[in-house]
Protein backbone atom coordinates (compact mmCIF):
# COMPACT_ATOMS: atom_id res chain seq x y z
CA UNK A 1 0.00 0.00 0.00
CA UNK A 2 1.26 3.70 -0.97
CA UNK A 3 2.33 5.52 2.18
CA UNK A 4 1.41 8.79 2.67
CA UNK A 5 3.24 11.83 2.49
CA UNK A 6 2.92 14.47 5.03
CA UNK A 7 0.38 17.12 4.56
CA UNK A 8 1.42 20.93 4.06
CA UNK A 9 -1.47 22.47 3.34
CA UNK A 10 -3.52 23.83 5.62
CA UNK A 11 -6.39 22.44 5.23
CA UNK A 12 -6.03 18.52 3.95
CA UNK A 13 -9.10 18.09 1.69
CA UNK A 14 -8.22 20.62 -0.32
CA UNK A 15 -4.18 18.92 -0.78
CA UNK A 16 -3.73 16.88 -4.33
CA UNK A 17 -2.77 13.28 -4.71
CA UNK A 18 0.55 13.75 -6.45
CA UNK A 19 2.02 11.29 -8.66
CA UNK A 20 5.78 11.36 -10.38
CA UNK A 21 5.98 9.15 -13.24
CA UNK A 22 9.97 8.26 -13.54
CA UNK A 23 10.73 8.63 -10.01
CA UNK A 24 13.84 6.88 -9.93
CA UNK A 25 15.47 8.79 -12.44
CA UNK A 26 17.63 11.75 -12.45
CA UNK A 27 14.67 14.46 -12.82
CA UNK A 28 12.49 12.43 -10.62
CA UNK A 29 14.89 12.40 -7.93
CA UNK A 30 14.66 16.35 -8.73
CA UNK A 31 10.43 15.97 -8.74
CA UNK A 32 10.72 14.82 -5.34
CA UNK A 33 13.52 17.42 -3.81
CA UNK A 34 11.33 20.50 -5.56
CA UNK A 35 7.96 18.94 -3.93
CA UNK A 36 9.81 19.52 -0.54
CA UNK A 37 12.05 22.81 -1.16
CA UNK A 38 8.99 24.30 -2.28
CA UNK A 39 6.60 23.22 0.40
CA UNK A 40 4.24 22.33 -2.09
CA UNK A 41 1.09 20.79 -0.57
CA UNK A 42 -0.35 17.23 -0.87
CA UNK A 43 -2.37 14.63 0.39
CA UNK A 44 0.12 11.73 -0.93
CA UNK A 45 2.13 11.14 -2.92
CA UNK A 46 3.03 7.99 -5.44
CA UNK A 47 5.84 7.10 -6.93
CA UNK A 48 5.74 4.92 -10.19
CA UNK A 49 8.42 3.40 -12.13
CA UNK A 50 9.59 0.58 -14.20
CA UNK A 51 9.32 -3.25 -12.74
CA UNK A 52 12.60 -3.07 -11.89
CA UNK A 53 12.40 -0.12 -9.70
CA UNK A 54 9.12 -1.56 -7.74
CA UNK A 55 9.60 -1.95 -4.46
CA UNK A 56 12.92 0.07 -3.47
CA UNK A 57 11.40 3.18 -1.27
CA UNK A 58 12.68 6.73 -1.61
CA UNK A 59 12.62 9.55 0.93
CA UNK A 60 10.31 12.25 0.91
CA UNK A 61 10.05 14.59 3.87
CA UNK A 62 11.21 12.02 6.19
CA UNK A 63 9.26 9.24 5.35
CA UNK A 64 10.25 6.26 3.22
CA UNK A 65 7.72 6.35 -0.44
CA UNK A 66 7.29 3.16 -1.86
CA UNK A 67 7.98 3.01 -5.34
CA UNK A 68 5.25 1.26 -7.29
CA UNK A 69 5.82 -0.32 -10.91
CA UNK A 70 4.02 2.15 -13.22
CA UNK A 71 0.72 0.49 -15.03
CA UNK A 72 -2.66 1.55 -16.22
CA UNK A 73 -4.12 1.40 -13.37
CA UNK A 74 -1.81 3.39 -11.44
CA UNK A 75 -3.53 7.07 -11.54
CA UNK A 76 -6.78 6.21 -10.13
CA UNK A 77 -7.28 9.08 -7.50
CA UNK A 78 -4.50 11.24 -9.01
CA UNK A 79 -5.17 14.87 -8.98
CA UNK A 80 -1.50 16.05 -10.60
CA UNK A 81 0.65 13.47 -12.57
CA UNK A 82 4.07 14.52 -13.00
CA UNK A 83 5.80 12.97 -15.56
CA UNK A 84 9.64 12.52 -16.44
CA UNK A 85 10.18 8.75 -18.27
CA UNK A 86 10.45 10.06 -21.53
CA UNK A 87 8.53 10.87 -24.59
CA UNK A 88 7.67 7.14 -25.45
CA UNK A 89 6.26 6.34 -21.85
CA UNK A 90 4.29 9.98 -21.94
CA UNK A 91 2.39 9.33 -25.31
CA UNK A 92 1.25 5.57 -23.76
CA UNK A 93 0.10 6.97 -20.10
CA UNK A 94 -0.34 10.14 -20.02
CA UNK A 95 -3.84 10.19 -21.75
CA UNK A 96 -5.03 7.29 -19.25
CA UNK A 97 -3.48 9.45 -16.38
CA UNK A 98 -5.88 12.48 -18.15
CA UNK A 99 -8.33 10.02 -18.82
CA UNK A 100 -8.54 8.53 -14.83
CA UNK A 101 -9.05 12.55 -13.81
CA UNK A 102 -5.21 13.36 -13.54
CA UNK A 103 -3.66 16.88 -15.14
CA UNK A 104 -0.46 15.78 -16.18
CA UNK A 105 2.68 17.92 -16.90
CA UNK A 106 4.76 16.04 -18.89
CA UNK A 107 8.84 16.63 -19.64
CA UNK A 108 9.73 14.74 -22.11
CA UNK A 109 9.05 15.99 -26.20
CA UNK A 110 6.10 13.93 -26.71
CA UNK A 111 3.74 17.09 -26.57
CA UNK A 112 5.62 20.24 -26.71
CA UNK A 113 4.73 21.08 -30.34
CA UNK A 114 0.85 19.86 -30.11
CA UNK A 115 -1.36 22.95 -30.33
CA UNK A 116 -3.83 22.25 -27.98
CA UNK A 117 -1.06 21.69 -25.19
CA UNK A 118 0.14 24.66 -23.65
CA UNK A 119 3.80 24.90 -22.81
CA UNK A 120 4.68 26.74 -19.96
CA UNK A 121 7.86 28.18 -18.23
CA UNK A 122 5.62 29.90 -15.45
CA UNK A 123 8.10 33.48 -15.48
CA UNK A 124 7.30 33.49 -19.09
CA UNK A 125 3.84 32.89 -20.77
CA UNK A 126 2.28 31.37 -17.31
CA UNK A 127 -0.96 32.84 -18.85
CA UNK A 128 -1.20 30.38 -20.98
CA UNK A 129 -2.47 27.92 -18.34
CA UNK A 130 -5.34 29.18 -17.67
CA UNK A 131 -8.23 26.62 -16.58
CA UNK A 132 -6.48 23.86 -18.57
CA UNK A 133 -7.15 20.48 -17.79
CA UNK A 134 -5.51 17.39 -19.35
CA UNK A 135 -1.85 17.68 -20.10
CA UNK A 136 0.99 21.05 -19.56
CA UNK A 137 4.50 20.01 -21.53
CA UNK A 138 7.84 21.39 -19.39
CA UNK A 139 10.05 22.66 -22.07
CA UNK A 140 13.41 21.27 -23.60
CA UNK A 141 16.02 22.51 -20.52
CA UNK A 142 18.32 24.91 -23.22
CA UNK A 143 14.28 26.85 -24.11
CA UNK A 144 13.36 27.37 -20.31
CA UNK A 145 16.56 28.86 -18.64
CA UNK A 146 16.97 30.77 -22.02
CA UNK A 147 13.30 32.37 -21.79
CA UNK A 148 13.38 33.09 -17.98
CA UNK A 149 16.70 35.33 -18.93
CA UNK A 150 15.16 36.44 -22.08
CA UNK A 151 11.54 37.51 -20.77
CA UNK A 152 12.06 41.03 -18.96
CA UNK A 153 13.91 42.21 -22.52
CA UNK A 154 11.00 40.68 -24.79
CA UNK A 155 8.41 42.50 -22.57
CA UNK A 156 9.90 46.04 -22.84
CA UNK A 157 11.75 45.53 -26.89
CA UNK A 158 11.03 43.35 -29.67
CA UNK A 159 13.84 40.71 -30.03
CA UNK A 160 14.26 40.72 -34.06
CA UNK A 161 17.25 37.84 -33.84
CA UNK A 162 18.91 35.53 -31.45
CA UNK A 163 22.29 33.97 -31.62
CA UNK A 164 22.93 31.13 -28.76
CA UNK A 165 26.27 28.73 -28.21
CA UNK A 166 24.92 26.37 -25.52
CA UNK A 167 27.57 24.62 -22.91
CA UNK A 168 25.25 21.54 -21.59
CA UNK A 169 26.19 19.59 -18.95
CA UNK A 170 25.96 15.38 -18.43
CA UNK A 171 22.67 15.74 -16.49
CA UNK A 172 21.01 16.62 -19.87
CA UNK A 173 21.45 12.95 -21.03
CA UNK A 174 20.37 11.97 -17.81
CA UNK A 175 21.78 9.74 -14.62
CA UNK A 176 23.73 6.72 -16.55
CA UNK A 177 25.19 10.09 -18.05
CA UNK A 178 26.75 11.52 -14.86
CA UNK A 179 27.65 8.37 -13.86
CA UNK A 180 29.87 7.73 -17.32
CA UNK A 181 31.54 11.77 -16.84
CA UNK A 182 32.27 10.61 -13.00
CA UNK A 183 34.19 7.41 -13.84
CA UNK A 184 35.64 8.53 -17.46
CA UNK A 185 37.03 11.81 -15.40
CA UNK A 186 38.74 9.02 -12.34
CA UNK A 187 39.82 6.94 -15.27
CA UNK A 188 42.09 9.90 -17.10
CA UNK A 189 42.88 11.21 -13.96
CA UNK A 190 44.56 7.63 -13.24
CA UNK A 191 45.82 7.16 -16.48
CA UNK A 192 43.55 4.09 -17.11
CA UNK A 193 41.65 3.82 -20.90
CA UNK A 194 37.89 4.10 -20.61
CA UNK A 195 35.26 3.54 -23.26
CA UNK A 196 32.24 5.41 -22.79
CA UNK A 197 28.87 3.39 -23.46
CA UNK A 198 26.14 6.40 -22.80
CA UNK A 199 27.27 9.34 -24.95
CA UNK A 200 29.30 8.41 -28.19
CA UNK A 201 32.75 10.19 -27.46
CA UNK A 202 35.03 10.72 -24.33
CA UNK A 203 33.74 13.33 -22.12
CA UNK A 204 36.10 13.97 -19.62
CA UNK A 205 38.36 16.63 -20.38
CA UNK A 206 36.88 16.98 -23.90
CA UNK A 207 33.56 19.18 -25.31
CA UNK A 208 31.72 17.80 -28.00
CA UNK A 209 28.74 18.61 -30.54
CA UNK A 210 25.29 17.64 -29.09
CA UNK A 211 25.04 13.47 -29.00
CA UNK A 212 21.07 14.09 -31.05
CA UNK A 213 20.74 12.94 -34.22
CA UNK A 214 22.37 15.61 -37.14
CA UNK A 215 19.73 16.53 -39.77
CA UNK A 216 21.54 16.22 -43.27
CA UNK A 217 19.59 18.88 -44.95
CA UNK A 218 20.06 21.41 -42.31
CA UNK A 219 23.31 20.39 -40.49
CA UNK A 220 21.50 21.08 -37.25
CA UNK A 221 20.84 18.61 -34.74
CA UNK A 222 17.96 17.56 -32.79
CA UNK A 223 18.46 19.30 -29.51
CA UNK A 224 19.28 22.33 -31.71
CA UNK A 225 15.84 22.34 -33.59
CA UNK A 226 14.11 21.65 -30.27
CA UNK A 227 15.52 24.88 -28.59
CA UNK A 228 14.28 26.94 -32.08
CA UNK A 229 10.66 25.53 -31.63
CA UNK A 230 9.88 25.88 -28.16
CA UNK A 231 11.75 29.27 -28.24
CA UNK A 232 9.59 30.51 -30.58
CA UNK A 233 6.40 28.96 -28.75
CA UNK A 234 7.26 29.86 -25.52
CA UNK A 235 7.55 33.47 -26.53
CA UNK A 236 4.55 33.72 -28.95
CA UNK A 237 7.46 34.10 -32.11
CA UNK A 238 6.36 31.77 -34.50
CA UNK A 239 9.22 33.42 -37.02
CA UNK A 240 11.93 34.80 -34.90
CA UNK A 241 14.99 33.72 -36.77
CA UNK A 242 17.49 32.03 -34.16
CA UNK A 243 20.78 30.46 -34.72
CA UNK A 244 21.92 27.91 -31.86
CA UNK A 245 25.61 25.45 -31.84
CA UNK A 246 24.84 23.05 -28.98
CA UNK A 247 27.77 21.80 -26.91
CA UNK A 248 28.34 18.79 -24.66
CA UNK A 249 30.91 20.01 -21.71
CA UNK A 250 32.38 18.08 -18.73
CA UNK A 251 29.89 19.28 -15.90
CA UNK A 252 27.53 17.22 -14.09
CA UNK A 253 24.95 19.74 -13.80
CA UNK A 254 23.45 23.13 -14.98
CA UNK A 255 23.86 24.43 -18.46
CA UNK A 256 25.11 27.50 -19.53
CA UNK A 257 24.84 29.71 -23.29
CA UNK A 258 26.29 32.49 -24.79
CA UNK A 259 23.77 34.42 -26.09
CA UNK A 260 23.09 37.69 -28.50
CA UNK A 261 20.10 39.41 -28.46
CA UNK A 262 19.10 41.65 -31.67
CA UNK A 263 16.42 44.56 -31.23
CA UNK A 264 14.51 46.10 -33.42
CA UNK A 265 16.35 49.44 -31.76
CA UNK A 266 19.23 50.08 -29.77
CA UNK A 267 19.08 48.77 -26.43
CA UNK A 268 20.70 50.81 -23.52
CA UNK A 269 23.12 47.85 -21.64
CA UNK A 270 22.21 49.96 -18.48
CA UNK A 271 18.49 49.69 -19.25
CA UNK A 272 18.66 45.87 -20.04
CA UNK A 273 20.96 45.45 -16.76
CA UNK A 274 18.28 47.18 -14.58
CA UNK A 275 15.45 44.80 -16.39
CA UNK A 276 17.33 41.94 -15.65
CA UNK A 277 17.88 42.39 -12.11
CA UNK A 278 14.44 43.24 -11.83
CA UNK A 279 12.76 39.60 -13.69
CA UNK A 280 11.21 36.76 -11.88
CA UNK A 281 13.50 33.68 -11.16
CA UNK A 282 16.28 35.58 -12.39
CA UNK A 283 19.68 36.64 -10.05
CA UNK A 284 21.95 38.51 -12.04
CA UNK A 285 25.36 37.84 -11.63
CA UNK A 286 27.60 40.86 -13.82
CA UNK A 287 30.60 42.32 -11.70
CA UNK A 288 33.18 43.13 -14.08
CA UNK A 289 35.88 44.30 -11.24
CA UNK A 290 35.59 40.82 -10.10
CA UNK A 291 35.64 39.20 -13.53
CA UNK A 292 33.10 36.98 -12.05
CA UNK A 293 29.83 35.72 -13.99
CA UNK A 294 27.34 33.48 -14.70
CA UNK A 295 28.72 29.69 -13.43
CA UNK A 296 27.49 26.35 -13.33
CA UNK A 297 29.12 25.37 -10.03
CA UNK A 298 27.38 28.55 -8.84
CA UNK A 299 23.61 28.02 -9.98
CA UNK A 300 23.94 24.02 -9.51
CA UNK A 301 21.03 23.25 -6.65
CA UNK A 302 20.06 26.65 -6.56
CA UNK A 303 16.65 27.59 -8.22
CA UNK A 304 17.67 30.83 -9.79
CA UNK A 305 19.22 31.65 -13.12
CA UNK A 306 21.48 33.57 -13.43
CA UNK A 307 22.20 36.02 -16.00
CA UNK A 308 25.33 38.67 -16.96
CA UNK A 309 28.17 39.70 -19.06
CA UNK A 310 25.57 42.34 -20.02
CA UNK A 311 27.52 44.28 -22.79
CA UNK A 312 26.95 45.46 -26.19
CA UNK A 313 27.90 43.41 -29.10
CA UNK A 314 30.94 44.99 -30.80
CA UNK A 315 30.16 43.36 -33.96
CA UNK A 316 26.66 44.97 -34.88
CA UNK A 317 27.61 48.91 -35.25
CA UNK A 318 23.92 49.29 -34.85
CA UNK A 319 23.73 49.61 -31.66
CA UNK A 320 20.72 46.94 -31.45
CA UNK A 321 22.64 43.86 -30.03
CA UNK A 322 23.80 42.73 -26.82
CA UNK A 323 25.78 39.82 -25.33
CA UNK A 324 24.62 38.07 -22.38
CA UNK A 325 25.88 34.81 -20.39
CA UNK A 326 23.17 32.75 -18.64
CA UNK A 327 23.28 29.79 -16.48
CA UNK A 328 20.89 27.66 -14.52
CA UNK A 329 20.45 24.10 -13.19
CA UNK A 330 19.61 21.64 -15.75
CA UNK A 331 17.51 19.47 -13.49
CA UNK A 332 15.28 22.31 -11.37
CA UNK A 333 14.53 25.37 -13.77
CA UNK A 334 15.23 23.00 -17.04
CA UNK A 335 12.94 20.29 -15.90
CA UNK A 336 11.69 19.42 -12.26
CA UNK A 337 11.12 22.55 -10.81
CA UNK A 338 9.67 23.95 -14.08
CA UNK A 339 6.94 21.24 -13.31
CA UNK A 340 5.88 22.10 -9.79
CA UNK A 341 6.02 25.30 -10.87
CA UNK A 342 3.04 25.06 -12.90
CA UNK A 343 1.31 22.64 -10.57
CA UNK A 344 1.62 25.44 -8.25
CA UNK A 345 0.19 27.91 -11.39
CA UNK A 346 -2.42 25.54 -11.62
CA UNK A 347 -3.33 25.30 -8.08
CA UNK A 348 -3.24 29.27 -7.28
Amino acid sequence: MTQHSPIQAADAANAPVVAIVGATGAVGVELIRSLEMRNFPLSSLRLLASARSAGRTMDFRGAQVPVEELTEDSFAGVDIALFSAGATISRKFGPIAVAAGAQVIDNSSAFRMNDDVPLVVPEVNGDTIGNQSGIIANPNCVAAILTVALAPLHRKHTIRRLNIATYQAASGAGAAAMEELRQGTLAAIEGRDFTPEVLPHPYAFNIFSHNADVDPETGYNGEELKVIAETRRILARPDLPVGITCIRVPILRAHAMAVTVEFEEPVDEAEARALLAEGAGLRLVDDRAANHFPMPCEVSGGEDVHVGRIRRDLGDPSGRSLALFIAGDQLLKGAAQNAVQIAEALRA
